[in-house]
């Protein structure tokens, strides 16, 4: 049967399967269009029969959620360069498919959104925006408007009320210009809500985007966000049950009683439940769906009973979703629904939006600039409040405007308010289309307003301990470890247990969950719970998806069992192009001295690696170029926090060719053995030539402890390790910095039994991975490189930087993971933090000379005092020198 439009006939019957659109052009309801058709026209029999399948419902339906999701994707992606949130986008899309410009051809209105498919479309939609509300009142986290402060509280009221109050005294000019047969009150709260909501979900995307959520000025429009959204609720349900025409004032009083019963219900009796449901849910394990089925059962039922009362349905989702608790359950739900309803259904809302915007209804001059004046005179008056607000709280100016166009961020709820105020008549199509489209205009003004105006100032004092070999050994070490997921945390919390963390020589650690920015909800609670102090976290239920909860709770059980810890947990949200920046950022505002980031491979069951997620290499490269402080990448095979824990020893072994990298990979090293369960060995590679060179480096230095010497233990007693200038003695070169660092760490652990020193000569890269394929690998659990070691060019590496596949780990740290290399050892790759701008000395190969420098070193090493005469080295397994921990040119680990 094919569709027929016809007039409408007060008396005619209409039959069951009969839609009726019951609005004119003048917004009346005395006359309109009858659209007809069959009900049983919902899918074809096919093309071959002879009919045309968008006359059916199903495939026609299919194909405007194609066209809709298509479109919308689109112009996010043209979109995206410009920094707009994606409901720019989503509104844009709908008013480019509607009568405004797609609609203008009518084969395409005819074909594509027929009048008759409208009604399927709009009841998709809804559903679509009943679950989107659920979500948003599970982001939204209660605790926050008790943990926000008189500050945002004050900025929330400030941006609420002057709008507000800007709405009704305008509206008096022009309301018989915009809605000529509606209640004033109902308009006068229609206006208000509409012109001084923020919308907190956009919001929340727009300062992760712009880097602005983790700070203070971030969590101050988050609250006030919060705040507003709750306040524009609660007043757009009170203009909905007054905004029937032809409602008295007791069915208005009963629509709020019914309302406020609903709200106690879910508060007193819904949210009881839902814990009762979390308890039963075992420790460890996800939500069983049928639980998760009940609840989303219930949101169909909530918003079937607030529209029943009179208000939108759209209210009961969301006081629904504003109940079910912060935490585990709340994460799942935004997990399992996000992608689906943000993704497909949220868009066809948007559609709808677009598609009762017509752009060629906006005829008349008086009304349109009635309306943008007051747009803009409300959005001023937000502005003000909140730089009033700011200024009250010793703000500086640019926070305070950057802040008011922050809370200026319109969206969803806008949209919502505008097509209830449609649906209601209160606004007519003019109306309606001139504000969706200012609506738009503000919204993408936030943007590149705010990163004009707003230039956080850094206020960062310059620190100098910028390495390892800064600061002393056992003095507090400041590290940032990174986990990207819960897999990493096991192999960063054995090698903080290998660092020796001690009352003696404490750890601070800040422990940063790195989290992808796609745009999710899950990841905005990531960085918005994680904000808060970790006393507010315990305090209340928690808001942090399941994975951040999960490295948080390791983190601080271990800082809880662990003495001279102390650990603090943050999370980042950033796209993995620019979260380096964070990470610099947040290493420099805290003077930390070390970053400790995972490999972008993990380790499988047959011991070979397989990567991750290819952005995280990305990441890692970045990080190493612009770090302000050293770098640690760390590649777990097996470094397992249990097994580190019960182990008696703990094997490590040091490569040492040389250089600012390799240093710091010993000042590390040097952390560790003051451990009593770490047994340490040093593996220095020395080129042919360096009993030469060391030569030639000690005669030309100044005279007093004789060529070739090291002075004694005594004399580093008062030694600062410090002092010693990395590369800013332009007069030193690598190989005399080399001997002076290793010559003191030799003096201080004079007598330590747990360090095993090896020298090995080697003529090329073949005998330096012959030297260390020898090793023993069952008997180690980390290896310990630098990522730069020695000299460019040596012969000792130079081959194996031709065959590296993984550059940031250095030439030794990439053949130690590579699949030819048979060893399932750990891998700590250090990368130094050097003075940019220091004078490089040049190394030059001096004449060779018939001294030996080397068997004067290990000479040195053996003498040792009379109280440790009787064996207080432990001797090298299978080495000549048996009575010696310092052997020379001597592998047999």
């Amino acid at each position: 049967m094919a569709s027929t439009v016809a007039p409408l006939n007060a008396d005619m019957d209409l039959p069951t399967n009969v839609t009726t659109q019951i609005r004119n052009s003048t917004g009346t309801k005395a006359a309109g269009l009858v659209v007809c058709y069959s009900p049983m026209m919902i899918t074809t029999n096919g093309i071959w029969q002879g009919v045309n399948p968008l006359e059916f419902s199903l495939p026609l339906f299919i194909l405007q959620v194609a066209v809709i999701v298509v479109t919308t994707r689109f112009l996010v992606l043209l979109l995206k360069p410009f920094r707009q949130p994606r409901v720019i986008a989503e509104i844009l899309a709908g008013v480019l498919l509607g009568p405004s410009v797609m609609g203008q051809m009518e084969v395409w209105a005819n074909m594509v959104f027929p009048q008759r498919s409208l009604l399927t479309l709009e009841t998709v939609a809804h559903l679509g925006l009943l679950y989107f509300l659920f979500l948003v009142g599970l982001e939204m986290d209660l605790d926050v408007i008790r943990r926000s402060g008189k500050k945002a509280l004050f900025v929330a009221l400030a941006g609420m009320a002057l709008p507000f109050c800007i709405g009704i005294a305008t509206s008096f000019i022009f309301r018989h210009q915009v809605s000529r047969n509606v209640h004033q009150s109902s308009f006068l709260l229609f206006l208000g809500v509409a012109l001084s909501v923020t919308a907190f979900p956009v919001l929340a995307r727009i300062l992760a985007e712009i880097k602005l959520l983790n700070t203070e000025l971030g969590r101050i429009a988050m609250s006030a966000a919060i705040v507003n959204d709750m306040c524009a609720w609660i007043l757009l349900a009170l203009a909905i049950a007054i905004s029937e025409v032809n409602s008295t004032a007791l069915s208005s009083l009963w629509v709020l009683l019914a309302g406020v019963s609903f709200v106690l219900f879910c508060f007193y009796a819904v949210r009881p439940g839902m814990w009762w449901l979390i308890r039963r849910i075992p420790e460890g394990e996800a939500v069983s769906e049928m639980q998760v089925s009940l609840i989303l059962t219930g949101v169909m039922l909530a918003g079937v009973c607030t529209d029943a009362i009179g208000i939108h349905s759209v209210f009961g989702a969301f006081v629904y979703g504003l109940v079910i608790p912060s935490g585990t359950l709340g994460v799942a739900l935004i997990e399992k629904l996000e992608d689906f309803v943000t993704g497909l259904l949220l868009p066809l809302f948007f559609a709808i939006s677009g598609l009762r915007t017509n752009i060629a209804n906006v005829r008349d001059p008086i009304t349109v600039g009635l309306l943008v004046l007051v747009f803009v005179m409300a959005s001023f008056a937000k502005i003000m409040g909140t730089i009033i607000i700011a200024a009250l709280y010793t703000m500086p100016f640019r926070e305070g405007i950057a802040l008011g166009f922050l809370m200026n961020t319109r969206g969803l709820v806008e949209m919502i308010v505008l097509n209830i105020g449609r649906d209601k008549e209160v606004l007519d199509d003019e109306s309606f289309a001139v504000m969706v489209l200012v609506s738009v205009a503000m919204t993408a003004l936030v943007t590149p307003v705010v990163l004009g105006v707003y230039r956080p100032s850094r206020r960062l004092v310059g620190y100098k301990r910028r390495n390892l070999q800064r600061i002393r050994h056992d003095s507090e070490l400041r590290m940032l470890a990174c986990v990207h997921t819960t897999r990493n945390v096991p192999s960063v919390l054995s090698l903080l247990e290998l660092s020796n963390p001690s009352k003696r020589s404490p750890i601070f650690i800040y422990a940063l969950h790195l989290v992808e920015l796609t745009g999710r909800a899950s990841n905005m609670l990531a960085a918005a719970a994680a904000s808060a102090s970790k006393q507010n976290r315990s305090g209340s239920s928690s808001a942090l998806p399941a994975a951040t909860e999960h490295i948080f709770n390791a983190f601080e059980n271990y800082e809880r069992l662990t003495g001279g810890v102390s650990i603090q947990t943050l999370a980042a949200v950033s796209p993995y192009q620019t979260m380096h920046d964070d990470v610099s950022v947040l290493a420099e505002d805290k003077h930390v001295s070390l970053i400790v980031i995972p490999f972008h491979k993990q380790q499988t069951v047959d011991g070979g690696m397989e990567p991750i997620n290819p952005s995280i290499r990305g990441f890692n490269e970045s990080l190493l170029s612009t770090s302000p402080c050293s770098v640690a990448i760390l590649v777990d095979r097996g470094l397992s926090a249990a097994a580190a824990r019960m182990a008696t020893e703990h094997r490590v072994v040091l490569f040492f060719f040389g250089g600012p990298d390799d240093r710091e990979a010993l000042a590390y090293a040097w952390r560790m053995v003051e451990n009593p369960g770490v047994w340490l060995t040093i593996l220095r590679f020395l080129p042919p030539d360096y009993r030469a060179r060391s030569f030639s480096t000690n005669s030309n230095s100044s005279s007093g402890s004789g060529s070739g010497s090291y002075r004694s233990a005594a004399s580093y007693e008062n030694v600062d390790s410090r002092a010693i200038a990395i590369n800013a003695d332009g007069s030193k070169t690598e190989l005399q910095m080399d001997e002076e660092y290793l010559g003191e760490f030799r003096a201080r652990n004079h007598g330590n039994d747990a360090i095993t020193y090896v020298d090995k000569m080697v003529a090329n890269s073949e005998e330096t991975v012959a030297t260390i394929r020898s090793m023993d690998n069952s008997m180690h659990e980390l290896y310990i490189v630098g990522r730069r070691p020695g000299e460019a060019g040596s012969p000792m590496t130079s081959a194996l930087d031709d065959w590296m596949e993984c550059p940031e780990l250095g030439p030794i740290g990439d053949m130690l993971v590579s699949s030819d290399f048979s060893s399932t050892v750990s891998v700590l790759v250090v990368q130094q933090y050097v003075v940019v701008g220091a004078p490089m000395a040049a190394v030059t190969a001096p004449a060779p000379s018939s001294s030996d420098p080397v068997r004067q070193y290990v000479s040195n090493a053996n003498q040792r005092p009379a109280a440790a005469a009787s064996g207080a080295y432990r001797p090298v397994p299978g080495s000549a020198a048996a009575n010696s921990r310092w052997s020379s040119d001597t592998v047999g680990f």
